[in-house]
């Protein structure tokens, strides 16, 4: 299983499932996360936290607890 934490710089990916429960995967999905959604990995900081994405044409910043909760293809 590969998640978006592990995801390097530059890279194009596609959701495959939101692992995690209630409030969490919710938050999730109200970004726009959802399963087979296409998700551009533009930076991450030097330490790992926060992971700096594109999904449906807008940037987020994800902490690393919650891009490990999503499983990616």
């Amino acid at each position: 299983m590969k998640t978006l934490k592990q995801i390097p710089c530059g890279k194009t990916v596609r959701v495959k499932k939101l692992h995690g429960e209630g409030p969490i995967k919710r938050r999730i999905m109200d970004m726009g996360i959802t399963k087979g959604v296409e998700i551009f990995v533009r930076k991450v900081a030097p330490l790992g936290d926060p992971v700096e994405i594109m999904v449906r044409g807008y940037e987020l910043s994800l902490r690393k607890v919650d891009a490990e909760i999503i499983e990616v293809e």
